[in-house]
C-alpha cells in the first residue's frame, strides 16, 4: 500500500530551515529510499515518495509557518539540482503509476504556484547545478527560477530525445503559457539532451537570473528577502500544527473521525460518508487557530483528501465512488458564513484554497463520481461543491418510509460563486452551465434557499430525483449500468464532460499533456522492450516503430 500521510520526522529526501521569513528547502534525495524496490534515486532524482514529501512540505509551510513570505527550492548536491524522475522507477513502474505518478505529481506543483499566487508565501529556484526533465519541471514552477553562472549549470526537458515520452509534470505547457518561451526556440530546446546554459537560457526565458558563482548564495538569500518582504503574511502569528489524521485501514473499510470509506469489492465501488459538525463554529479566525488541526472544515479536508488519494492509487478496480453526508446542515451552513466572512485572516483564507485544492483533486480523479443528497445529509455551502463535482447527482424526493420525518435539503452560499474555482477558472457553477445564461441566472437565484428535491432540480442542480419507492431500484440500475462500460471509456469521457468553457495552463496540463502522455506511456516506442524507457542506460538504441498515429 501507498501512503501518503508523512511529517517531518520521516522525511528522508528533503531538509527544511527557517531562517525569519524565509525557508530554505533542500532537495537531498536518499538513493536507497525509493517508493518501491528495483532502482536507485541518484543525482537527486525523484519516484512518488519524494514527492509525497515534498507535498507535506508544501502544505505545512502554509498552515504550520504563517510567518514565512518567500521558499528558496535548492538542492545538496554539487552541480545537480534535480535530475528528474528516476528513470528505472519509469520504466519499471506498471502503467497505472506511471499515471498517477505524474498526476499527483502535477497537483504538488499546482500547490506551489497556488501559493505563490493566493498565499503570499512566494516560491524560488536556486539552481546551483543543473536541473534536468523533471527537476526543471520543479523549478518552472516557482516564480522565479536562479541559475549559477558556472559554465557547467544547464536546464533541459530531455524527455523526447531521449526516453520517448514527454516532460510529464507540465515542462512543454509551462514553457509557452507561463514562461511565454517562443515556439520555435521550446521545439528546439525540447529536442536537446545537453539542454541549454548560461546567458542563452536567460536570453531564451529559460531562467529569470544568471548568477556568478562566487555571489549565487548571497543573491539568492536577497532575492528571497525581498519576496518575503513583499507577503501579507504575519509575521508574528502562530501557526497551526498538522497533527497525524487518526485512520484505520482495514479489507473493506477505511475509517477516520469525519471521513468513512465503504468498500463493495464485488460492485466495484467505494461509498465515501463525510460528517458535518457537531457545533458552531469559532468566533474569529484567531480562535480558530487556537482550535488547531481539530477545526472541522482543516480535519475534514485532511481526512478526505487522503481517503481521494488512497483509492486512487491503491484501490484501482474501484470505478465508482458514492459521496455521500451525514450532519446538520445548519452548523455547516454556520461555518461556511464563517469561512466567507473571516477570509481575509491567514488561517482561514488557507482553508478555503485548500477546500479548493481539494475539490480539484476530486474533479481530477479518473473515477465516476456520483453524489447521493437523502435525508439528514448536509450538503450545503461549500460542502455544495461536492455535489456540482460529480458527474451525477440524485437527490431523495420526500420522506424515508422508515424515516424520522426528514427530507433532504440542499442549499448554495455566495461561496460558491467564487470561492472554489475549478482548473477551467469558472466556478462550479458556471461550468454547470457554460452557454446556459438563463440556467445559470435561475441558480443563483435559489442561493440561500433551502432547497428541497422538487426545488434543487428546477435550479438545475442535481441530476434527478426519486421518491422513497424508486429510489433503492434507480440507484441499482444506474450503478449496473456504469459498471457495465469499459473504464477506459468512462475515463476518456468523463475527463472531457467535466472541463467546458475556455482552457487554461492547468487543464491543458491535466487534459492535453496528460492524456497524451497516457498514451505515449502505453506505445512500445516508449515502454515496449526495445523502448527508450527500457534501453535508457544500456548503451543501445532503441527501436522505434516508424509509423505516426
Amino acid at each position: 500500500m501507498i501512503d501518503f500521510q508523512t511529517d517531518p520526522d520521516r522525511y528522508r529526501h528533503w531538509r527544511l530551515r527557517i531562517d525569519g521569513r524565509v525557508a530554505f528547502l533542500d532537495m537531498a534525495v536518499d538513493p536507497a529510499g525509493g517508493i518501491n524496490s528495483g532502482y536507485e534515486l541518484k543525482l537527486n532524482s525523484y519516484d512518488l515518495g519524494v514527492d509525497i514529501e515534498l507535498a507535506d512540505v508544501i502544505q505545512r509551510l502554509r498552515f504550520e509557518h504563517p510567518e514565512v513570505g518567500a521558499v528558496v527550492v535548492g538542492s545538496v548536491l554539487e552541480r545537480m539540482f534535480c535530475a528528474g524522475a528516476n528513470i528505472g522507477m519509469l520504466a519499471s513502474a506498471p502503467h497505472p503509476l506511471k499515471v498517477n505518478f505524474c498526476k499527483f505529481t502535477n497537483e504538488t506543483r499546482s500547490a506551489i504556484e497556488d501559493a505563490s499566487a493566493n498565499s503570499g508565501q512566494r516560491y524560488l529556484a536556486a539552481l546551483a547545478g543543473s536541473a534536468a526533465g523533471g527537476g526543471y519541471e520543479l523549478a518552472l514552477a516557482t516564480d522565479h527560477i536562479m541559475l549559477i553562472d558556472d559554465r557547467n549549470a544547464a536546464v533541459s526537458l530531455p524527455e523526447v530525445p531521449l526516453l520517448g515520452v514527454l516532460p510529464g509534470t507540465g515542462g512543454l505547457t509551462r514553457l509557452t503559457d507561463k514562461r511565454h518561451v517562443r515556439r520555435d526556440r521550446a521545439d528546439v530546446f525540447c529536442t536537446l539532451e545537453e539542454g541549454v546554459k548560461g546567458d542563452k537560457a536567460r536570453q531564451w526565458a529559460l531562467v529569470d537570473e544568471l548568477v556568478p558563482a562566487s555571489s549565487f548564495r548571497d543573491a539568492v538569500s536577497k532575492r528571497a528577502e525581498e519576496f518575503a518582504n513583499q507577503s501579507d503574511r504575519p509575521t508574528e502569528a502562530t501557526g497551526v500544527a498538522l497533527t497525524a489524521l487518526v485512520r484505520s485501514i482495514d479489507t473493506d473499510r477505511i475509517a477516520y473521525s469525519l471521513v468513512t470509506v465503504e468498500i463493495d469489492r464485488q460492485e466495484k465501488r467505494a461509498t465515501i460518508i463525510v460528517a458535518g459538525p457537531d457545533g458552531l463554529p469559532p468566533i474569529d479566525g484567531e480562535e480558530a487557530v487556537n482550535v488547531g488541526a481539530d477545526f472541522w472544515p482543516l480535519r475534514l479536508a485532511r481526512e478526505l483528501d487522503d481517503a481521494v488519494l488512497h483509492l486512487r492509487v491503491n484501490e484501482l478496480e474501484l470505478g465508482t465512488i458514492l459521496l455521500r453526508s451525514e450532519g446538520d446542515i445548519g452548523h455547516v451552513l454556520a461555518y461556511d458564513m464563517f469561512l466567507v466572512s473571516q477570509g481575509e485572516h491567514w488561517f482561514v483564507r488557507e482553508m478555503l484554497l485548500y477546500w479548493a485544492r481539494l475539490l480539484r483533486r476530486i474533479d481530477l480523479t479518473s473515477r465516476t463520481i456520483i453524489t447521493l443528497v437523502e435525508p439528514n445529509s448536509c450538503f450545503g455551502g461549500f460542502l455544495a461543491e461536492v455535489v456540482l463535482a460529480a458527474d451525477r447527482s440524485y437527490m431523495l424526493a420526500g420522506e424515508r418510509s422508515d424515516g424520522d420525518g426528514a427530507i433532504a435539503n440542499l442549499t448554495l452560499t455566495e461561496a460558491n460563486q467564487f470561492a472554489f474555482p475549478m482548473s477551467n477558472g469558472l466556478s462550479r457553477l458556471e461550468t454547470r452551465f457554460w452557454g446556459d445564461e438563463e440556467g445559470l441566472m435561475r441558480a443563483r437565484a435559489a442561493i440561500g434557499e433551502k432547497l428541497d428535491a422538487e426545488g434543487a432540480l428546477a435550479a438545475g442542480l442535481v441530476t434527478d430525483a426519486m421518491d422513497d419507492l424508486d429510489w433503492d431500484d434507480e440507484l441499482r440500475i444506474t450503478l449496473e449500468e456504469r459498471s457495465a462500460f469499459s473504464p477506459d471509456g468512462l475515463t476518456g469521457m468523463e475527463a472531457n464532460l467535466r472541463f467546458p468553457g475556455p482552457e487554461t495552463m492547468e487543464t491543458k496540463i491535466f487534459g492535453r499533456l496528460s492524456a497524451w502522455q497516457n498514451w505515449v506511456f502505453q506505445r512500445p516506442n516508449a515502454s515496449g522492450e526495445t523502448g527508450a524507457l527500457r534501453r535508457y542506460g544500456t548503451g543501445r538504441r532503441p527501436e522505434y516503430d516508424e509509423r505516426r498515429v
